[in-house]
């Protein structure tokens, strides 16, 4: 018997999650776990005999100790992670579970990361970014270095998606954080920090083509491959993040939320009532979408992972471009879907390390491609692995790749 808990099992990722993993019975238990206990009970009910579900609060490490107690892994999909991932890794530490998670926050990652030796002594594996990007871009990257390159010397990681039928104000405090915080990036073999609204965070700023997608402005992320990739890539110079939420009209009105500094949680008195700059310019946004993408005329998710990785291979240059992408499927199946396959790999124990870790520290990349494909192929998404590979050789000359995912 093998059991796992997904919590935030409610959520645009965490029941994508489910729903997966569910369609593929890689798990002979699945339990759903939410501070929405009725609509955990709901989808439960949906997913069929072998799901449950159960309550839980993210701020109790009670709560969530015993949610967590008798499973073989436990999925994290409550954000944002700059608040709840570090108590919740805590929690599957102290209760002794093997944990997954998609942790994009930069801030979140590395405090998790300094809980290694926590980790170890209580012989818990735990694998922190496994989402899109971070995730399987670290894996792809992985993947190039194994496979195709002798030498790795640039990254360049692009993200961009939208129209997803809902999105919650954890993905937009999630985003006024990205903005607000410095930004790592590896340049020239060295770590540095760039701000968003500064010429230091403007100077990475560029147009990119994402398939399926469009050509769209990207800015810097605070990821965090571009703080573990050139731990792990030998020898690379080069790790940058940089993304869009789109359409680029709503970007926008995340970013001047920020701007005008309306996203502070110090309360403010406003007619004689205490109002939270946050909360206010959280619902304002939330407000504010869907006549945004009606007016962009996006009707449907779509999004796209694009990474770029150039290098030598006996001498010569050359450029591997990675793109993962969809319409008809956005975050929730863009992150969902390999937070899913990470579960999975961690329950057939094919993850050996003790810790806290990374993707690339720890997961082989073929192991996780082959899986994408039957997860995919199990919950009726397509036939394969949306993997698409172009080659660029020393000649400039451009080749279309299908290495059989």
């Amino acid at each position: 018997m093998s059991r796992l808990t997904i919590l935030g099992g409610c959520g645009a990722v965490g029941s994508t999650a489910a729903r997966a993993l569910a369609a593929g019975g890689y798990f002979s238990e699945l339990v759903i776990a939410d501070k929405e206990e009725e609509a955990a009970r709901r989808l439960a009910a949906e997913l069929g005999d072998k799901v449950s579900a159960a309550a839980v609060d993210a701020d109790d490490a009670g709560s969530l100790r015993e949610v967590m107690s008798g499973s073989d892994v436990v999925l994290n999909c409550v954000g944002p992670f700059y608040r709840f991932g570090p108590p919740i890794l805590r929690a599957a530490i102290e209760a002794g579970v093997n944990y997954v998670d998609i942790c994009d926050d930069m801030d979140a990652t590395q405090e998790m990361l300094a809980m290694d030796e926590q980790a170890k002594a209580a012989g818990v594996s735990a694998l922190v970014g496994m989402g899109s990007s971070p995730g399987m871009a670290n894996l792809l990257v992985k993947f190039t270095a194994q496979t195709l390159l002798d030498q790795v010397d640039s990254v360049d990681i692009y993200h961009a998606h939208g129209g997803e039928p809902v999105e919650g104000p954890a993905v937009i405090k999630h985003r006024f954080h990205s903005m607000e915080i410095d930004i790592p990036m590896f340049l020239d073999g060295e770590y540095r920090t760039v701000r968003l609204f500064e010429e230091s965070g403007k100077a990475l700023e560029e147009m990119t083509d994402f398939r399926d997608v469009g050509t769209y402005p990207v800015y810097a992320y605070p990821h965090p491959e571009t703080i573990t990739l050139p731990k792990y890539i030998k020898g690379v110079r080069r790790v940058t993040n940089l993304g869009l939420v789109i359409p680029v009209s709503y970007a926008n009105l995340i970013k001047d939320m920020v701007r005008l500094g309306l996203t502070s949680d110090e309360p403010l008195e406003v007619q004689g009532q205490k109002v939270i700059p946050r909360e206010f310019a959280v619902a304002f946004v939330l407000s504010r979408r869907d006549a945004l993408l009606k007016e962009a005329g996006i009707d449907s998710p779509r999004g796209c992972l694009k990474i770029v990785v150039k290098g030598t291979k006996d001498g010569e240059p050359h450029t591997y471009i990675f793109q993962m992408s969809s319409r008809g499927m956005g975050m929730g199946e863009g992150t969902g879907i390999p937070a899913a396959l990470g579960a999975i790999v961690m329950g057939q124990g094919k993850i050996a390390m003790k810790g806290v870790f990374p993707p690339e520290a720890a997961v082989d990349p073929m192991d996780m491609i082959k899986l994408a494909g039957e997860l995919i192929k199990s919950s009726g998404k397509g036939d394969r692995a949306p993997i698409y590979i172009e080659h660029v050789d020393k000649d400039g000359k451009v080749e279309t790749l299908d290495l059989k995912f």
